[in-house]
């Protein structure tokens, strides 16, 4: 029996296996649909679909940067077992140097990547039976520096976070440097002038109203010309906390960022900070709930 485009993507709609091992499936079974999706059970492929719909909130982030591109994304899985895993390792080693050396830049773009006549979205599906856990691809970015500038990339606790620095007129290890602070600070904005004038709006209203409800309560209420200052005070000290050029820098706190970098001759172009699992709701357990759940 003829195996046809349709019929395969007829069985891989059902099971969520790779095109590949749907094809085989439908081969094997002389185009049967029913007994394809057994087909499938007993090779542990077709349990992928379900083990899809659970949260993957673990696994590592990475940079891989190729001459003047960097590469930023997160492979994500459901535990820390998994993601120290030796095979989730090379797997996120693999995934890398899938997307690095290509031209994508969203992970939408990146999952439809082929290699070796298997889609990238097919080699995670597949690594899914393989490793017992949902799997899944995000946050894919792609930074690209002139050759007058310099990357700084840093890595924590295995790729639990992982950052980027792009560094004008300056060094590498000034731009790794810059790196480690942004892993650490966690800054929202670069500078204010990256901030949005609708936030901004935002900020100073919540601050506003904080600042009046407090002069209310007060024993002795403050003119409201003090009151203006004080917002706009408490604006100026926010700023320094969310904006990478206003903080004080980690590893010599009396400088800011920006102090620091010109000391070594050069300016921040941008930076990226990934953080692994977050945005992504967790499931809570305990140790004992997660072991007997793992067993049935």
């Amino acid at each position: 029996m003829e195996i046809t485009a349709s019929l395969v993507k007829e069985l891989r709609d059902k099971t969520g296996a790779g095109m590949m091992d749907c094809k085989k499936a439908l081969t094997a079974t002389e185009g049967d649909i029913a007994l394809a999706i057994d087909w499938l059970r007993e090779k542990g492929i077709a349990k992928a679909e379900k083990k899809a719909s659970r949260i993957a909130a673990e696994g590592v982030a990475k940079i891989v940067i190729i001459g003047n591109k960097a590469t930023l994304f997160e492979l994500n899985c459901e535990t820390d077992f998994v993601a120290n895993n030796e095979k989730f390792t090379n797997l996120v080693n693999q995934v890398g140097q899938i997307i690095a050396s290509s031209d994508v830049t969203t992970t939408e773009a990146a999952l439809e990547l082929v290699t070796n006549g298997k889609t990238l979205k097919e080699l995670l599906l597949e690594a899914v039976s393989g490793i017992g856990e949902n799997i899944s691809l995000r946050n894919v970015q792609v930074v690209n520096k002139t050759d007058a500038q310099v990357f700084g990339s840093y890595s924590h606790m295995g790729g639990k976070i992982v950052s980027l620095s792009v560094l004008n007129g300056t060094n590498e290890e000034t731009a790794k440097d810059v790196a480690m602070h942004v892993a650490a600070m966690s800054p929202r904005f670069l500078s204010s002038a990256d901030i949005s004038e609708a936030e901004l709006a935002h900020e100073r209203d919540v601050l506003t109203k904080t600042a009046l409800n407090e002069n209310a309560e007060s024993d002795k209420p403050k003119p409201e010309a003090i009151i203006l200052k004080m917002i706009e005070g408490r604006l100026n000290k926010n700023m320094k906390e969310i904006c990478l050029l206003y903080q004080a820098f980690v590893k010599n706190p009396d400088l800011s960022v920006e102090a620091y970098v010109k000391g070594k001759g050069g300016s921040i172009a941008l930076f990226k900070r990934l953080a692994v699992g977050e945005g992504i709701e967790k499931k809570e357990e305990n140790f004992a709930a997660e072991v007997m759940a793992a067993v049935k």
